[in-house]
C-alpha cells in the first residue's frame, strides 16, 4: 500500500509538473511573441477593420473575389491568388473575427457578411465586374452576395461549396458540436499554448501543397484565440446562412463553374464519420449529385472534378493549376 502511495504521488508530481511547464512555456510566448502582422492592409468597414490583401494590376477585367470556407483564412488561397495575379485582379480577404480581421458585434448571416465586403471592396477602391469565389461555406455567402449585387457580378466559382441542403441530405450533425473543442483552443492560444505547439512541432493550421511561409501566415494568426471564437460565432449562424443562400436557385446564364473534390476519402475521416453518425460509403455519391445541382442553378454551369479533398484541391499547386486555367477560359468566354 506504501508503494502505491508513493507511485501516485510522484506521478502527480509528474503531470502537475508538466503542467506548470507547459504553462511557463505558453506564457513566455505569449508575452515575448510579436503581434500577427497582416500582409495586407485593415480597412475600417464600421467600427472594426477588415483584412484585405490584393494583387494584380486594376484594369477592365473582373476582379476576382475569394471568399474563405469555415474557419480558413485568407493565407489558404496562395496558388489561386498566384497562378492569376499576373492576369486579372485578385482579392482575398477575411471575415471578421477570422484571420487578420478584428472581431465584431455583427450578425454573422450571410447578408450581413457580404454587405461588410461590399463596404470593404468599395473603400478599399475596388471595383466591379467581380468573379465570385466561393469555398465550402464561402459557397453559400456568394450566392448571397450575387442576389443583392446581380449587375456587379459577372461570373461564380465554387470550391467543394456547400449546398443549402446539405445538411438534410446529408444527415450532417450540427456544427455547433464543434463548438466545446474550439473554446478549448481559444483558450490555449490565448494563453500562448498554441504558438508554443506550433514552435515546438510546426504549425498546426497548415494546408497540403502550401509554401512553408505561407503556412507560418496561418501560424501567425493563432498566436491569440480570436480566430477560433470568430469560428464559433459564425457557427451560431450557421442556420441563416443555408436559410438565405437557397432564396434564389436559379441565376439564369451567369457563367458558374462548380470544382468538386473527388479524392479518396481517407480511412481516418471514415471513421470519423461514421462516430458522427455518417455513412462514409454513401457521402460521396450524394455529394457528387449536390455539386452537379449547383453547376444547375445556371443555364452556363459546368462541373469539373478533381483529385484532392475538401482543402488540397486547391492548396495543392497541380490541383490550382486545373482550377486557374478554366478560371481564364472563363475570362475569354467573357470576351477579355
Amino acid at each position: 500500500m506504501k508503494k502505491i502511495k508513493q507511485i501516485l504521488k510522484w506521478t502527480g508530481i509528474t503531470i502537475g509538473s508538466l503542467i506548470v511547464l507547459i504553462l511557463l512555456t505558453g506564457l513566455c510566448f505569449r508575452l515575448f511573441n510579436t503581434a500577427p502582422q497582416a500582409p495586407g492592409k485593415l480597412v475600417d468597414v464600421g467600427g472594426f477593420n477588415l483584412h484585405i490583401n490584393s494583387s494584380g494590376e486594376k484594369s477592365n477585367k473582373p476582379t476576382l473575389v475569394i471568399e474563405s470556407g469555415a474557419g480558413a483564412s485568407a493565407a489558404s488561397y496562395h496558388w489561386l491568388d498566384k497562378k492569376l495575379n499576373n492576369t486579372m485582379r485578385v482579392v482575398r480577404y477575411d471575415r471578421a473575427g477570422l484571420g487578420y480581421s478584428d472581431e465584431s458585434n455583427t450578425p454573422r448571416d450571410p447578408k450581413t457578411v457580404v454587405q461588410e465586403l461590399h463596404a470593404l471592396l468599395e473603400k478599399s477602391g475596388e471595383r466591379p465586374p467581380y468573379i465570385m469565389a466561393g469555398h465550402s461555406l464561402g459557397g453559400l455567402h456568394i450566392r448571397v452576395f450575387t442576389q443583392l449585387y446581380p449587375d456587379e457580378v459577372v461570373g461564380m466559382i465554387f470550391l467543394d461549396s456547400s449546398h443549402p441542403d446539405q445538411l438534410k441530405r446529408m444527415k450532417m450533425p450540427a456544427f455547433d458540436s464543434m463548438t466545446p473543442i474550439l473554446q478549448i483552443y481559444s483558450v490555449l492560444a490565448d494563453m500562448g499554448i498554441v504558438s508554443a505547439i506550433d514552435a515546438l512541432f510546426g504549425p498546426i493550421m497548415t494546408g497540403e501543397g502550401l509554401p512553408t511561409d505561407v503556412n507560418d501566415e496561418m501560424a501567425d494568426i493563432l498566436k491569440n484565440g480570436k480566430h477560433f471564437r470568430g469560428q464559433i460565432k459564425e457557427m451560431e449562424f450557421l442556420g441563416s446562412a443555408f436559410q438565405q443562400s437557397k432564396t434564389i436557385r436559379n441565376f439564369g446564364s451567369t457563367p458558374i463553374r462548380v470544382f468538386t473534390a473527388a479524392g479518396e476519402i481517407p480511412e481516418m475521416n471514415k471513421v470519423i464519420m461514421r462516430k458522427m453518425g455518417m455513412n462514409p460509403d454513401t457521402f460521396q455519391p450524394k455529394w457528387f449529385k449536390m455539386q452537379k445541382e449547383i453547376a444547375e442553378i445556371s443555364t452556363n454551369g459546368k462541373q469539373i472534378n478533381i483529385d484532392g479533398n475538401h482543402f488540397s484541391i486547391f492548396t495543392k499547386e497541380a490541383n490550382a493549376d486545373m482550377i486557374c486555367n478554366e478560371i481564364l477560359i472563363l475570362l475569354r468566354e467573357l470576351g477579355y
